[in-house]
């Protein structure tokens, strides 16, 4: 690894560069190597960043948000997620670029743009309070706590609300494991991630091939194509019945058109609010979402692609010494052999990214979503106060349909309250109970895991802004990365822990999840600045991805704020709405 520069470093004729804030130091420089040549023969040696945050994708938007909307909706507001994967994709590809050019994660770039880090730090500090927020891991406690208890826990029994509670700070702690040890930490939450996605895909292409009907299969992923459709108020006999029953209000009666709407002459549909924040919820947080995208590009670096192969990784405490980072990037020289490279590199990336991220996104949306749609019962509208339940209630439905009812001796009007929380497992015959108990399970680890690469991301960031901006740091050995994870991972951790134990878990999601909106329409903006300013003009991205980045900026500030508004419930705000 080449000896680090200092701000006292010159450069020759103008290489290497030093574009935006003066405040940070100057990269190194050094020769791009030679881009990975596909072959179908050698496609795991091309998976990289793109298969670990597809499996990491699968989280909190696909398991928790995703179903929730459809259990009510059917597939009809898919569209609204369809949109914020494609902004995303766009956006993953763009922040690798700049870490193929300079071998640095984009959040360094972020803070070497005008007027320099002292600006940008409160910015993204409050951006970045999303991520803060364990939201994941109350949720990872619903599933868990059901598995513990053998049924579904029920927030009005004190001692369930406490066992929720203790396996919340549980979770949280548990997920921080992999973070600590096994060498570099990129390759233990690969492993990871990797285990996640063949258990939890195995498990959910079997139910959608096996028990899943034909026209759930064409409601959900039609939907992603239904642009335009707004869950509105009051209900209308649109599935053609003649009767205004409870199959409307479950599916079809309470989703509009704007378009057909203003076509008809009906005017602006009469949105319903009490869902837009849930539903701008599985916007923030499918694919990934907020500033949770950024560890594409530090894992770029750490996969050795582009300049990141000169720059290092970051190891873990336990099993990493022999692992080292550079505490600035390195960049290329442009010449026309550089510039055939660099090529190969981002036609390498927007592989991984088109090829790998993208559709797990879309498949990781579409099969929990079409488990709430097959399985959760059509004929009793979804509460607003089971919102946060209804991942975990359609358990009960897999189970049933894959092994039958189970016959508790109870009737439905007899007891409502078991038909929310489901059959007991010490009722369940055990093919029954290990249906029940996998669809848990899954769940334990679709939010579970999603918590650890969270935390791993905000470690990421702000370790990398210190590990260039910091001068006192740059005076460490590289060697020593690790230590400066380490104490930050322990700040980070408590910080969750006092979350867990003093805020309210429906605050977490819901704010959580404004933020993200606001974080990542923000950083879609900046990120077209960083490429103009930083990178020299050959390597700058199309117009084409600009216009997306600058769509995407537009559209998830509009949607936080929407979500921000029906969350205050401001009626003077927000009576624009109902016109």
């Amino acid at each position: 690894m080449q000896a680090t520069s200092d701000e006292t470093d010159v450069a020759t004729e103008g290489f290497p560069p030093h574009p935006g804030s003066k405040q940070m130091p100057r990269w190194d420089g050094g020769e791009l190597p030679e881009a990975p040549v596909f072959s179908w023969w050698n496609l795991t040696s091309m998976l990289g960043p793109g298969l670990v945050m597809a499996s990491a994708a699968i989280g909190g938007g696909e398991w928790l948000t995703g179903p929730v909307v459809t259990s009510r909706y059917g597939g009809g507001l898919l569209w609204l997620a369809a949109i914020s994967i494609l902004v995303q994709v766009v956006y993953n590809v763009e922040i690798s670029r700049y870490t193929l050019y300079t071998g640095e994660p984009i959040f360094t770039g972020k803070f070497r743009t005008l007027p320099g880090p002292i600006f940008w730090l409160p910015i993204y500090l409050l951006l970045d309070c999303g991520s803060f927020l364990p939201y994941l891991a109350s949720s990872t406690a619903v599933p868990l706590s059901a598995i513990w208890l053998g049924e579904l826990p029920d927030d009005q029994n004190p001692s369930h609300k406490f066992l929720k509670l203790v396996l919340s700070c549980m979770i949280y702690i548990g997920v921080m494991l992999p973070l600590v040890f096994g060498g570099k930490v990129y390759d233990s939450i690969k492993r990871v991630m990797t285990f996640k996605l063949i258990f939890v895909g195995g498990f959910l292409v079997f139910l959608a091939l096996f028990y899943s009907r034909a026209d759930t299969w064409v409601e959900i992923f039609s939907g992603f194509f239904k642009v335009g459709n707004v869950p509105v108020v009051g209900l209308r006999d649109l599935n053609g019945d003649g009767v205004i029953d409870a199959v409307d209000s479950v599916r079809d009666n309470n989703i509009d058109n704007v378009f057909l709407s203003m076509t008809e002459g009906r005017g602006w549909p009469k949105i319903d609010l009490a869902w837009i924040s849930f539903l701008t919820a599985m916007i923030a947080i499918s694919g990934n979402g907020g500033l949770t995208n950024t560890p594409i590009s530090t894992f770029t670096r750490e996969q050795g692609w582009g300049m990141g192969k000169h720059v290092g990784g970051i190891p873990s405490i336990v099993g990493g010494h022999a692992l080292e980072l550079s505490h600035v990037g390195m960049v290329f020289p442009i010449n026309a052999e550089s510039l055939r490279r660099w090529k190969q590199w981002v036609r390498h990336v927007s592989r991984e990214q088109f090829w790998v991220w993208m559709p797990a996104c879309f498949i990781g949306l579409a099969l929990p979503s079409m488990l709430s749609v097959q399985f959760l019962p059509k004929d009793k509208p979804l509460k607003d106060s089971q919102k946060y339940l209804a991942a975990a209630m359609t358990a009960n439905g897999v189970a049933e349909t894959v092994t039958g009812k189970v016959d508790t001796g109870l009737t439905e009007t007899a007891d409502e309250k078991n038909m929310l929380l489901g059959v007991k497992a010490s009722q369940r015959p055990w093919p029954n109970y290990l249906v029940w108990f996998t669809t848990l399970f899954c769940g334990v680890l679709v939010l579970g895991t999603s918590m650890a690469s969270t935390a791993d991301g905000v470690l990421r960031r702000w370790i990398d802004v210190f590990w260039t901006g910091l001068p006192a740091l740059r005076q460490w050995e590289t060697k020593h990365i690790s230590k400066l994870y380490f104490s930050v991972l322990v700040v980070y951790a408590s910080v969750g822990l006092w979350m867990l134990l003093f805020v309210n878990s429906t605050e977490l999601l819901v704010w959580s999840t404004i933020i993200y909106n606001y974080a990542l329409g923000f950083s879609c903006v900046h990120v077209i600045f960083i490429n103009k300013a930083l990178l020299p003009s050959e390597l700058q991205p199309p117009k084409f991805r600009v216009a997306v980045l600058a769509f995407g900026g537009f559209y998830f500030t509009f949607m936080a704020v929407i979500s921000m508004l029906a969350t205050f419930q401001d009626k003077h705000y927000i009576t624009w709405f109902h016109t």
